[in-house]
């Protein structure tokens, strides 16, 4: 596929660049309103208790405090994405440590913090659980007596068997039992994997203000708005329309941003103080109460064979939800769908569990599931592949998808390109070539993403300058889109990109936009862009002619000219003459909704890595990277993505890790939290494959969340490889390789 671009396809630096470093950009902390008062929160310090009493007399009394409320102040109602089991506060009971329970408004963030210590609580203790497999058990507490009266839930909660699960799902293709049957050999392993922070740098935070009229105007780093309006007005109980969300920057995303965190309680803070309420969560709330990824217990079992072909695998995910599921945008997580690889297997059943415990609820970050999965099933394979005495590399060949296949779970796509990954992946690390030491080990997996679905609507508009500024509610979690964005405009128009500006709007301004998340963002805003840029140079065009009396079939766009019968013209000099006859400017829009794709792309890795025998230190000191891809947008920021994506899953192979004991979090800072610095990251090596067709735009497809699925079932391949020892609990440290090479030599 070779297509010459002018704009696309180049790497352009970003629009927004500048007011980042320099601080001009405006982030929601950095919010300030006439009277605006400071809102903070008192949080349960036990994992399940009832609530006795509070008094917050000496609290209201406190000057310069215009607000205490707690769970009997407001209405009882819940919260959630889609799952609405949340309380703004807590009323009766407390399911976690750092629940809400009561909040204060003030003048400074002092005296709130004064106020908080003066309010007055008493607990009764109740029985916890922490362990999802002991919450499924007919005797763990209940920690939802009320579920099947929650808005929300996939199924009726009465058909639910399992103890505090929320959501059961299965997948499932052939006949499982038939499969096992006409196996050869069986295989099983089990694999867990922790609760990992996004560890973006700019906290939550909010700002509300309730008008005269009864209109909220809010200010609230989340980059899906419009699904968080929903929410809110569902909680409020109001019409969504009487709720403006404003725009502001968002410093950091990875899955997130996507919540409403302290949005519901800050506006009735607001309410009740009368005065405008900003709220920002420092770190320790962020760890204590923010939304981490899902802790995951995995169960593989695989029938195969003598030749090592799969023909049966059953899998059973269990994720630890914590003590809510509000903080997912479906209630399960869809994630769980590939824990059966990328592997052509005509005989499949998946089960996944979502379960509440008394720990910190869990949400989304980066490609939600899939991480946690595909490090099982890659570590999997590799367990079977040296029992049977394969190369690795060469088993993944034999079974992986090819044309004409379908999936795992019964789904079918076009251009499956899962052996030649494969196989570039082998020529580019060097496979088969011999280690440097005896301790040194190279690992790989293997995985596919589709891309997300979903509804956005662009405007463009042409002033009578020549300059164009394209209109959406879409927010910039940190990618890089609207400067992509920006390019498209700039290639349908054939104009610089220098000339194209992007202006965030508010929920006011457009019908509706699904907003950041699930690898959508250039699939499912990308074609409104080309849409409304089309539509603006098609009346460009028709204006064009209309001036220049020829017919628009005459009339091209070039170079940044319109090219008449005549010779070409300035695309300014036609916008200044259309804007003088029409006394407004040239404008297009489009919405658009994708459907799901019928391409995925692939992403194959291989780690190679060197143990300290003595220590059970692990080097990571290279990852090679391999993408199937379309059309690279911006080269720049594609391989941004890419090494951003593998740089955090070395993070979640190797040392990132919630440290939980009885519910609370002990990791409440960054000094606590272990995240990669310059000093961890290897050798990054990226091999694109010859663009194919993709679904997005100009052929493209996405990137965003490629890079960082593979990466923990390479390096954990590449250990086992280095130390004969497979490590089957994340992330691997020193002390359990040490441990694992105790247990070998022994």
């Amino acid at each position: 596929m070779v297509t010459s671009f002018s704009a696309v396809g180049q790497s352009v630096t970003r629009g927004e660049g500048p007011d980042k470093v320099t601080g001009k950009a405006r982030y929601t902390a950095d919010v300030l309103l006439p009277g605006m008062l400071w809102g903070k929160v008192l949080r349960s310090p036990f994992p399940h208790a009832r609530i006795v009493s509070i008094d917050t007399s000496k609290a209201r009394a406190l000057p310069g405090v215009h607000a205490v409320i707690t769970g009997q102040d407001i209405p009882d109602r819940r919260v959630g994405r889609r799952l609405r089991d949340f309380p703004v506060l807590a009323r009766d009971r407390v399911v976690f440590v750092g629940e809400k329970v009561a909040a204060v408004a003030a003048e400074t963030p002092d005296i709130a913090e004064e106020a908080l210590l003066l309010i007055d609580v008493e607990y009764e203790d109740l029985p916890a659980v922490y362990d999802p497999f002991e919450a499924m058990q007919p005797d763990a507490p209940v920690l939802h007596p009320d579920l099947a009266s929650y808005i929300g839930l996939p199924a009726p909660a009465s058909t639910i068997a399992e103890n505090n699960v929320f959501a059961h799902n299965v997948w499932s293709k052939g006949d499982i039992e038939q499969g096992f049957a006409e196996a050869d050999l069986v295989f099983e392993h089990t694999f867990t994997t922790q609760m990992v922070h996004q560890v973006y740098i700019e906290p939550h935070a909010c700002v509300a203000k309730v008008e005269e009229d009864g209109r909220v105007q809010m200010w609230i780093n989340n980059k899906a708005p419009f699904t968080l309006r929903a929410q809110l007005a569902a909680v409020w109980d109001m019409p969504e329309t009487n709720i403006t969300l404003n725009v502001t920057s968002i410093g950091g995303d990875f899955g997130g941003k996507g919540d409403f965190m302290d949005g519901p309680l800050c506006y009735y803070l607001a309410l009740h103080s009368g005065r405008p309420v900003k709220m920002v969560m420092d770190y320790i709330q962020e760890f204590l109460a923010g939304n981490p990824r899902h802790p995951t217990h995995i169960t593989i079992k695989s029938g195969l064979k003598k030749d090592g072909t799969l023909v049966a695998r059953q899998a059973r995910v269990v994720f630890n939800s914590g003590a809510s599921g509000a903080f997912k945008p479906g209630v399960f997580i869809r994630g769980a769908d590939h824990v059966c690889g990328d592997y052509n297997i005509p005989h499949t059943r998946i089960d996944s569990y979502m379960v509440y415990t008394n720990t910190v609820p869990c949400g989304h970050m980066r490609s939600p599931g899939k991480p946690q999965v595909i490090y099982a099933v890659e570590a999997h394979t590799d367990m079977i592949a040296r029992e049977l005495g394969i190369d690795p590399y060469q088993f993944r060949l034999q079974n992986s998808l090819r044309e004409g296949d379908s999936s795992p779970i019964g789904e079918d796509y076009e251009h499956i390109r899962a052996t030649e990954c494969l196989e570039r992946a082998a020529e580019a690390s060097n496979w088969n070539t011999p280690k440097a030491g005896p301790y040194v080990g190279r690992g790989m997996a293997i995985s596919d993403l589709p891309q997300g679905t979903g509804e956005s609507t662009a405007k463009v508009v042409l002033d009578a300058d020549g300059k164009a500024t394209l209109m959406m509610s879409l927010l910039d979690t940190g990618t890089g889109a609207h400067t992509i964005f920006r390019q498209m405009v700039a290639e349908v128009l054939t104009i610089p990109v220098s000339q194209v500006e992007y202006l965030t709007q508010n929920t006011d301004a457009v019908p509706f936009d699904s907003g950041s998340g699930g690898s959508r963002v250039t699939y499912t805003s990308g074609p409104a862009v080309v849409g409304a840029a089309n539509e603006l140079r098609d009346r460009l065009i028709a204006r064009a002619a209309e001036l220049h009396n020829c017919s628009p079939d005459d009339v091209q766009l070039r170079d940044g000219s319109v090219v008449v019968p005549s010779g070409p013209v300035p695309v300014q000099q036609v916008a200044a003459q259309a804007f003088a006859a029409d006394e407004e400017p040239l404008t297009g829009e489009s919405t658009f909704a994708s459907k799901p794709p019928e391409i995925t792309s692939f992403c194959v890795q291989v780690a190679e890595v060197e143990v300290d025998p003595e220590t059970g230190q692990v080097d990571v000191k290279k990852i090679t990277t391999i993408h199937d891809v379309g059309t690279v947008l911006n080269p720049m920021a594609h391989q941004g993505q890419i090494d951003g994506g593998t740089i955090m899953g070395l993070g979640y192979a190797t040392m990132e890790e919630m440290l939980v004991e009885d519910g609370r979090v002990n990791t409440l800072s960054m000094g606590d939290y272990k995240v990669p610095t310059i000093r961890d990251i290897p050798e990054l090596v990226t091999v694109l494959l010859e663009p194919t067709p993709g679904p997005a735009p100009f052929e493209s497809k996405g990137i965003g969340e490629s890079a960082n699925i593979p990466t923990a079932g390479a390096i954990a391949n590449a250990v086992h490889d280095a130390i004969g020892v497979p490590i089957t609990d994340l992330p691997i440290t020193a002390e359990k390789v040490l441990a694992a090479l105790k247990e070998k030599g022994s």
